[in-house]
């Protein structure tokens, strides 16, 4: 069984930085393109980056672009997510999924291919 977990959400200043991590157990991560979403309240899931299972391609939502970092690190099964200039309108659960077999770009950004999720973990952006 693929389980997901994330951690290392919190409270943290506008202009701060947060970075959070996704572990999977049950499976290898090289087999699956990784993904984080984060969903406000009263909001729609939103994509906000993710990372191909091949060839090191990663792409970005464009109100996270030049700000968040996704990387992984197949060996050890994890997947990150560096969060900087951290903004109010960031604050949101963030998701980290797992989509099994090789998937293009647009399908990466598009939740109903992800078959594995998290159980989210909070960021506040706050002063």
């Amino acid at each position: 069984q693929v389980q997901v977990v994330e951690s290392g959400g919190g409270l943290v200043q506008p202009g701060g930085s947060l970075r959070l991590s996704c572990a999977t157990s049950g499976t290898t991560i090289s087999s699956f393109g990784m993904g984080w979403f984060r969903q406000a309240p009263g909001k729609d899931r939103e994509f906000v980056a993710a990372s191909r299972r091949t060839g090191g391609m990663t792409y970005y939502g464009t109100r996270v672009k030049g700000r968040f970092t996704v990387s992984r690190d197949n060996a050890k099964n994890t997947v990150a997510l560096q969060m900087n200039s951290l903004e109010p309108e960031d604050t949101a659960v963030y998701y980290c999924a797992a989509a099994p077999g090789h998937k293009i770009a647009s399908s990466l950004m598009n939740p109903s291919e992800y078959e594995y999720w998290g159980q989210g973990t909070q960021v506040t952006v706050s002063s």
